[in-house]
């Protein structure tokens, strides 16, 4: 996601959703810390999770064995690599994938060349880090379309694979979702990115961001958000595509996550996906409320179960126990 306003974070109450619970019909929800666009990685049987730069991290990582009690870990990346913006680095949305004996993570942050945000790779031996990035310049940077954000890695059939958004919003252009290979480290990209989807239908607004990419039962789904996060219209919406590198065509016109007075959700998006004893998961951000039913100035990290439905993600919840 291409902003930072400050936000508390808040676990969702898994006691609907937890795989681990039995009879429970509601469990504290505590508050961690600013924590927008999450991303959980299950590994080692524990998990990690993280988030943008907030509370003087540049990733922010939390870690839980059971999805049910979170605590903060050092900076994932303390280090900035030498094409970011030392002041206001602007590192956003990371995600991690584990590729053989080492992690890598993807990120955006702000490139002094292009003066534009941009996508970069960092490596660690483990999922908590350090994550370290030398590279003199970033993995992708469509500088021509606004800058490169919303990185997010995919393995399918042996081959790896990235998707990302351009940033046509911050200088009024159209905004897309791309997809592109990477080589077998993923350091470096191959060939040249596959655009499979452009903000056009009207939930939309002007943006989409934050794709992910899953597969399932042999079908290829894309997840992606979109529309102003900073207001009630931020959804996630899916495309059914062809394959990883596309095509890919949305379906409908509406989000299968939305804003909802009911479940006191407002804006929720940027949305990962992951899984936990063979049960499908969804992390995603939403805006806290006041009382006034208002929204206030802090995100809160939220962790559903998600089934298919002929296709269609259903998350099941919501439940923020306050």
């Amino acid at each position: 996601m291409n902003h930072h306003l400050p936000g508390i974070v808040r676990l969702s109450a898994l006691c609907a959703t937890a795989f681990l619970m039995t009879g429970c019909a509601h469990q504290a929800a505590h508050p961690i810390g600013d924590f927008p666009d999450p991303f959980v990685l299950a590994d080692n049987g524990g998990y990690y999770a993280y988030a943008t730069n907030a509370n003087n991290k540049h990733v922010q990582l939390l870690h839980s064995g059971d999805l049910k009690t979170w605590r903060a870990l050092p900076d994932a990346m303390p280090a900035l690599a030498p094409w970011v913006r030392k002041e206001v680095p602007h590192v956003w949305a990371p995600e991690v994938i584990k590729l053989g004996a080492r992690y890598v993570l993807y990120y955006t942050a702000h490139d002094i060349a292009s003066d534009r945000q941009c996508v970069g790779a960092a490596v660690s031996s483990a999922a908590a880090g350090p994550f370290v990035d030398n590279a003199a310049k970033p993995l992708v940077c469509q500088a021509e379309l606004g800058g490169t954000i919303d990185a997010s890695p995919f393995q399918d059939d042996g081959r790896l694979y990235l998707y990302f958004k351009s940033d046509g919003n911050c200088c009024n252009q159209p905004t897309h979702i791309f997809a592109q290979e990477l080589q077998a480290d993923g350091l470096q990209v191959v060939g040249q990115p596959s655009r499979l989807l452009t903000n056009g239908r009207t939930w939309e607004g002007k943006v989409i961001e934050a794709p992910t990419m899953v597969k399932r039962d042999g079908k290829y789904t894309l997840l992606y958000s979109a529309n102003d996060f900073g207001d009630g219209t931020y959804a996630a919406g899916y495309a059914s595509c062809g394959g990883p590198m596309g095509p890919c065509e949305p379906v409908g016109d509406a989000p299968f996550l939305k804003t909802s007075a009911e479940a006191k959700l407002f804006g929720p998006g940027h949305q990962a996906v992951f899984q936990a004893n063979g049960q499908d998961y969804i992390a995603y951000h939403a805006w806290e409320l006041k009382p006034d039913g208002k929204r206030a100035d802090r995100r809160f990290l939220y962790i559903d179960r998600l089934a298919w439905v002929d296709g269609k993600p259903v998350v099941q919840g919501t439940t923020l126990v306050r």
